[in-house]
């Protein structure tokens, strides 16, 4: 939350709380507990990144999904058997993996912003402009089930 308000100062922190708190409501098992004690021990590039890592370890994680790809250096993460993956590659590997699941829950994203409406070709435009541009070339394959 620290990291989106500095980077997003516009934001207002009561919707910013509200946010988190429908992501903590409706994602089952998205909470970590108990990491903390690992964090002194971790190394990486941004010491304020350590908590991630942390909560990865302590989870099992394969992966993380991160924009920040340069304080998640892969050398280290293979250490505990995670790797960093930038969201654009992560959703990519999703759509291969399961395209009926992924459509749907894009279907289901455009279908929750009605405040403006939004048409498929609009939508991925707005995904290709937060950075998921191998996505969005893959989903223009599944526009009618957008």
């Amino acid at each position: 939350m620290r990291s989106l308000k500095q980077a997003r100062p516009e934001l207002d922190v009561e919707s910013l709380e509200r946010t988190r708190r429908l992501m903590d409501a409706h994602t089952r098992d998205c909470l970590v507990s108990d990491y903390e004690d690992l964090i002194p021990s971790l190394h990486l590039p941004d010491p304020n990144d350590r908590h991630v890592l942390a909560a990865a370890i302590r989870t099992r994680a394969h992966v993380i999904v991160t924009f920040n790809l340069k304080d998640f250096p892969g050398d280290y993460l293979s250490k505990y058997g995670i790797e960093a993956q930038h969201p654009d590659e992560f959703v990519f590997h999703l759509l291969d993996l399961s395209p009926g699941d992924v459509c749907a829950a894009v279907k289901r994203q455009r279908a929750a912003l009605t405040k403006p409406r939004f048409s498929v070709a609009e939508f991925l435009d707005i995904l290709e402009r937060m950075q998921l541009p191998t996505t969005v070339s893959r989903l223009r394959d599944y526009s009618g089930l957008l």
